[in-house]
């Protein structure tokens, strides 16, 4: 406890000649810190935040039968207590060391001990505390009124190191210290646990900012580089590796006797990894908006959305799979087209084919081409379709419809008209990535492919001509013609029956 001055003149004698008979008694000091403006010799001057204004010691009967040490102590900047103050220089220039340390001086010097513990200090004389017990841990229940009174043996405090200070909240000597937040420490446990420190011989050495600075920076540019463009499993996973590593190595480097700051690489790696999962997030959402909406303009939107889920679709390849084929061609448009201008030529085609790419997209086929004036379509790839032959059929159904409007319109604009000749089969094809490493259509190939456009070569403006494998395929549902052997198509025995088709069944 702290005597500054007489309370009670007769108490303090007692308590003087008391102390007096002993070599063993150290009492608590305090320094008032301050912040002032301090010259040198020079004329320089600075300002001195720990300047020592004044300084509460023991009265003078006091100091003259025992030993005194400073019990000052300083918080971090986040309000924990993790080092004490050495040695304080008075404005005289006396030295005051530490309470705990004067009290480890006594206890070497009794038990014949060299006092040779000497903690590593920063420019403020200020040392890291090795905390050896927490909030309680030296609280043996020996009440000071009790020992007053003589309830208890003075054998109990044989060779030992005796502390005496209050635990009462309301007294306002408590801190919060680094081996636990959540509950304050008395300050007669904290110098407990700075004499413990003493008497263990062990103390951290703080590394310096500037390796650990630059160990910050190393780490951080590490992290970004092998983080960037990762995908989200993997950069976790290299999170938690660099994060456990540096706190395992922190561990380590504590235990052998140097501490680093726990929090700065895991803090900045984890705000270098969320910053680079929401940056990489952000673009790749945004590369894939404008990819899909660029790509779409010339590939089945189908066929977009199987790229962007599945990278391996872009390699070359394919599988042979079941699909319905569909080729539209306009009849007429090469005669038209040397009657009219360029721009007009342009025109009526990019209508037929608008036309013919929103019949195929609102039957759910995939538009696989355009090959000058013709229109090539696929069914049940790359994504399998329920009754994908009815759809092929219900698309060229709809073309022929639609036609009818645009023929009328065109007729009245140019003078000129054209009609849709139409051809559909089904079958197995190879369907996948044809070409080159460097060009590549995602399309069909085959005999199946090659029979519907075989179809549509043969067949009149207007006229749908579909193989006998669709009309089995859709027998019932729709109605269609057979013209038997009459269409003879190249590649095909002359037993390939044709139809034509009329409509659906329900209509």
């Amino acid at each position: 406890m702290l005597y500054a001055g007489y309370t009670n003149e007769e108490a303090d004698n007692a308590l003087v000649e008391s102390l007096g008979r002993y070599d063993n008694v150290v009492t608590a000091s305090a320094a008032n810190f301050v912040s002032a403006m301090v010259t040198e010799d020079d004329g320089l001057f600075y300002i001195d935040d720990y300047y020592v204004d004044s300084y509460d010691a023991p009265f003078e009967e006091l100091a003259e039968v025992t030993t005194t040490g400073h019990i000052n102590a300083m918080y971090d900047v986040d309000g924990i207590m993790r080092h004490a103050i050495h040695s304080v220089e008075l404005p005289d220039g006396n030295v005051i060391y530490n309470f705990g340390y004067e009290i480890y001086k006594k206890y070497c010097d009794y038990h014949g001990l060299e006092a040779d513990a000497n903690p590593p200090v920063d420019k403020r004389n200020n040392w890291y505390i090795s905390y050896s017990g927490k909030p309680g841990a030296y609280y043996d229940d020996f009440s000071f009124s009790d020992l007053m009174n003589g309830n208890i043996p003075a054998e109990i405090f044989a060779d030992s190191v005796v502390l005496i200070g209050p635990y009462a909240t309301g007294l306002m000597d408590h801190v919060v210290t680094a081996i636990e937040h959540s509950e304050v420490m008395y300050g007669v446990e904290y110098q407990a646990n700075i004499v413990d420190a003493f008497l263990r011989d062990e103390f951290k050495q703080e590394v310096s900012d500037i390796p650990q600075l630059v160990a910050l920076f190393a780490a951080t540019f590490i992290i970004t580089l092998l983080t960037y463009k990762q995908r989200v499993r993997k950069s976790t996973l290299l999170w938690l590796i660099i994060v456990g590593g540096y706190v395992a190595a922190a561990k380590i480097f504590y235990n052998n006797g140097y501490l680093l700051h726990a929090l700065w690489i895991p803090a900045f790696a984890t705000i270098i990894y969320v910053a680079l999962i929401a940056f990489n997030y952000f673009k790749a959402s945004k590369e894939r908006r404008y990819i899909t909406n660029v790509f779409k303009h010339y590939v089945a939107p189908e066929i977009v959305n199987e790229l962007l889920k599945n990278k391996d679709a872009l390699e070359l390849g394919g599988k042979m799979t079941d699909i319905a084929c569909i080729f539209v061609d306009i009849r007429g448009f090469t005669p038209m087209s040397e009657l009219l201008t360029p721009p007009q030529v342009v025109e009526i085609l990019n209508r037929y084919l608008d036309l013919t790419s929103r019949c195929i997209i609102k039957n759910g086929g995939t538009l696989d081409k355009f090959v000058g004036d013709a229109t090539m379509a696929v069914f049940n790839a790359p994504l399998p379709q329920e009754d994908y032959i009815f759809k092929a059929v219900k698309t060229a159904l709809d073309m022929v419809e639609e036609s009818k409007a645009l023929s009328e319109e065109l007729q009245q604009k140019f003078g000129r008209t054209v009609q849709f000749g139409i051809g559909v089969h089904c079958g197995q094809a190879v369907v996948g990535n044809i070409g080159a490493a460097i060009r590549m259509d995602y399309t069909a190939i085959g005999d199946t492919v090659n029979t519907a456009a075989r179809l549509e070569s043969n067949a009149l403006g207007g006229q749908i001509l579909i193989s006998r494998a669709v009309a089995d395929a859709l027998e019932g549902r729709i109605r269609a013609t057979s013209l038997g052997n009459s269409i003879k198509l190249k590649g095909k025995s002359e037993d390939f029956e044709v139809l034509c088709l009329d409509g659906l069944m329900e209509e």
